[in-house]
C-alpha cells in the first residue's frame, strides 16, 4: 500500500473541513465514541465542559444532550470552528456556548473552568503527551474529569494512517504514537489519576461491505480511551 502524503493537522483540517461530518463517519471513531460516551456521565446538568480539538462538534453536541449547562470548544483550525458553528447553531441548544480558536499547548481558557474536559482523537496529533496533559489538567477543576482518547499505537505500529480524501487525492494527518507507559508517566508527574482505560474494537457491523481494509483491524484495539481525575 502506498502511503498518503503526510501533512500537518493545521494544513490537514483546512482541507478536510468543508466535508467534515459532526459525528463519527468510520468504523475507528465509531468504535472510540462508543468507549467514550461509556465513560462520559450521563447527566451534566449544571457542569462546565470543555472539549479540546472540538473539530466540528461531535462532543460538544454530545455534552449538550446530556444537559451541559456552559459548553466551550477551542480548535486550533478556524475552518473546523466553523463548521461546528453551523452543527451547533442548527441544533439551537438552550445552553450557554463559546468556540474559541487555539491550540492544547495554551488553551483560551481560565484555569480549574471545567468540571469535565473532553479531548477526542486530539492528542496523537502532538509530539508530547505531558505537555498536552498539563494544560488539560490546567484548566479542569480539582476534583474534575479528563476524558481522553487517542489512536491505540498499535495502529501506528502496523501502518495504519489517519487519512482522508481532498480533490481525489488522499492525505494522511500527522500522528505521534503515544504509548500506554507515556500516558502513565505523565499523569503519575502531574496527579492525574487514571481511573478507567477502555481499549475499543472494531464492530463488524460498523464495516461497509465495500471497504477495503486490513482484516488485522479486527484483531486488536484500535482506540485508547481514559478517564483521568485531577487530584489537586
Amino acid at each position: 500500500m502506498t502511503s498518503a502524503p503526510v501533512l500537518s493537522p493545521t494544513e490537514a483540517y483546512a482541507m478536510w473541513a468543508p466535508n467534515y461530518p459532526s459525528h463519527a463517519h468510520n468504523p475507528v471513531m465509531q468504535a472510540e465514541e462508543r468507549a467514550m460516551l461509556a465513560l462520559m456521565p450521563a447527566d451534566l446538568h449544571g457542569l462546565n465542559v470543555l472539549d479540546v480539538g472540538c473539530g466540528s462538534g461531535r462532543y460538544l453536541l454530545h455534552a449538550l444532550r446530556r444537559g451541559a449547562s456552559r459548553s466551550i470548544g477551542v480548535d486550533l483550525s478556524a475552518a473546523m470552528l466553523r463548521r461546528a458553528y453551523v452543527e451547533l447553531t442548527a441544533c439551537q441548544f438552550n445552553a450557554g456556548i463559546g468556540l474559541a480558536q487555539g491550540g492544547m499547548h495554551a488553551l483560551p481558557v481560565l484555569d480549574t473552568w471545567a468540571d469535565l474536559t473532553l479531548s477526542g482523537l486530539v492528542v496523537g496529533h502532538l509530539e508530547h503527551l505531558h505537555d498536552a496533559l498539563r494544560e488539560l489538567r490546567r484548566v479542569t477543576r480539582p476534583g474534575g474529569v479528563v476524558l481522553c482518547s487517542d489512536v491505540h499505537p498499535i495502529g501506528p505500529a502496523l501502518g495504519w494512517q489517519r487519512d482522508f480524501k481532498h480533490d481525489g487525492q488522499r492525505y494522511a494527518v500527522r500522528h505521534t504514537q503515544h504509548l500506554y507507559s507515556h500516558w502513565h508517566a505523565a499523569c503519575k508527574t502531574l496527579g492525574l489519576v487514571i481511573e478507567d482505560v477502555l481499549e475499543p474494537m472494531l464492530d463488524p457491523a460498523d464495516i461497509p461491505a465495500e471497504a477495503n481494509f486490513d482484516r488485522t483491524a479486527l484483531e486488536v484495539p484500535v482506540a485508547l480511551v481514559f478517564r483521568l481525575r485531577r487530584t489537586f
